[in-house]
């Protein structure tokens, strides 16, 4: 039986189309405008009478990285949950992405591969790989920007977000600055949303009004990676993305590195390699072909050292993963939210961040459409949101947990957990059911509690105890699923 989260994700990551929403608010206030800030404004346009982008970046047009995301010119990976959650907000999103030179990989997978620890992870036959949509940071926000800012009563300001205003109980407004130097701007709003990201400074804003600051959950991983972007040569690869998981010991000197590549828009290649601790990729180009060439599968090397390197390498450093548990707070104002990165961001090298962002307007439709009460803390936004946190976060910090500076205290049922995700991962190299449900974990359509189910379960124990040495040898349908084909 499905957890009360997983069916609780089952209606959050609904590609249904959202239909016409209530107008209930005068004036909607957005701090932010990445693409929680875009998404979240978006789905308060069916809402609001008029809502309002407040974005300390002007609004680019050479297609580069914004001075406010340090990490824009690195891969970013828009998981299938994000490219449907996209389509159900900008129908046609997807098609016009594509037309400008978005890469959409084979359905059938064929040229996707995950390696992991020298082993090629590859889909049984029959399987359809989940839509991917591959394109750059800067390409991918720019759509979504320009779809955003369409609509007829969404507008963007630059500013940068100074503070709240408060009234009693609620917030009323927000302040924000066009310059340094320039006396602040106050704009009144019915609700107030902080998309500002990972160095939200909603915290002190609440302190400094005698409110709870949310809790903050964080997991030291000490990442460390580069980027580089590499005209595409079809003589040396056809594949689109490939995905490296190195673990502790299977390297040459032992660490623990995670890389890959995507083909993205321009007839390029966007490729990152990392490493944790003192282990730091650095700018220099023949330290990332070696690097490639040592750490990571052939491919990457044969990539870096004789595809175009197009610019410079880039590089980029996350002391941890964290989470502000929103949820917990006992005392909260009323016409305030926060999104995306403001909430909760995740190592990057799992692609969760843009997925999650996504969904996070999901939660936030759901919200303005059961009918609530401005007048009241959003708890119920809060406690949507914790559900597609508690999934990403799940995900990300079991495999995180992998690597042996990452301490403790692991969660109650770890060690099972993990065990239990081997069986799946091993099973699911030859079972097609086995590996669509593990695949719709993975890339965020389905809740990982979804892969508990027992009869699920059942089916890779199945498979593992058939397949071992001395084991029956029997090849029937496995116990619990009716059988693929």
């Amino acid at each position: 039986m499905p957890s009360s989260a997983a069916r609780r994700f089952v209606a959050l990551s609904t590609g249904e189309p959202p239909g016409p929403g209530r107008v209930f608010l005068r004036r909607a206030v957005v701090l932010g405008g990445s693409v929680a800030g875009l998404m979240a404004a978006r789905v308060l346009s069916d809402h609001a009478e008029e809502v309002l982008v407040v974005e300390r970046d002007a609004i680019e047009t050479d297609g580069a990285p914004r001075p406010g995301v340090p990490q824009g010119g690195h891969v970013h990976a828009l998981l299938p949950a994000g490219v449907v959650q996209l389509e159900r907000w900008y129908p046609g999103f997807t098609a016009e992405a594509v037309a400008d030179g978005a890469v959409t990989p084979p359905a059938d997978g064929s040229l996707a591969e995950l390696l992991r620890d020298g082993m090629v992870r590859q889909h049984p036959p029959g399987v359809q790989a989940q839509p991917f949509l591959l394109g750059t940071r800067p390409f991918l926000e720019a759509h979504v920007r320009r779809r955003t800012l369409a609509i007829g009563n969404v507008r963007q300001v630059t500013g940068r977000a100074d503070g709240l205003v408060f009234d009693g109980g609620r917030v009323t407004g927000a302040t924000y600055r066009s310059g340094e130097d320039d006396e602040p701007v106050t704009v009144t709003a019915d609700l107030v949303l902080d998309a500002t990201g990972r160095s939200s400074r909603l915290g002190d804003w609440l302190a400094g009004h005698g409110w709870e600051r949310p809790p903050m959950r964080r997991m030291p991983i000490r990442l460390n990676y580069a980027t580089a972007m590499f005209r595409r040569d079809e003589r040396i690869t056809d594949l689109y993305t490939v995905t490296s998981q190195a673990g502790a010991g299977s390297t040459p000197d032992g660490a623990a590195r995670i890389g890959g590549f995507l083909r993205v828009e321009g007839d390029r290649w966007i490729m990152l390699i990392s490493g944790y601790g003192e282990d730091r990729p650095t700018r220099d180009p023949q330290d990332f072909i070696t690097r490639c060439r040592r750490d990571f599968p052939p491919v990457f090397g044969a990539i870096a050292e004789r595809a175009e390197l197009l610019g410079e390498v880039l590089t980029y450093h996350q002391a941890d993963s964290r989470r502000r548990d929103f949820h917990a707070v006992r005392r909260f104002p009323a016409g305030l939210l926060a999104a995306g990165d403001a909430v909760a961001s995740f190592n990057p090298v799992y692609g969760q961040g843009l997925t999650s962002a996504a969904l996070h307007a999901s939660c936030l439709s759901a919200y303005l459409r059961s009918g609530p009460s401005v007048a009241e803390p959003a708890r119920s936004y809060f406690e949507r949101v914790r559900v597609v946190v508690d999934a990403a976060w799940q995900i990300s910090t079991f495999a995180d947990f992998e690597l042996p500076h990452v301490a403790g205290p692991r969660p109650p049922g770890y060690r099972l957990t993990r065990w239990l995700t081997g069986k799946l991962f091993a099973a699911a190299q030859t079972d097609v059911r086995i590996d669509e449900r593990l695949d719709r974990a993975i890339t965020m359509l389905a809740h990982p509690d979804s892969l508990a189910d027992p009869a699920l379960v059942a089916r890779a124990l199945w498979i593992g105890w058939t397949r071992r040495p001395g084991g029956s040898g029997r090849r029937g349908p496995a116990p619990g699923l009716s059988s693929p084909g």
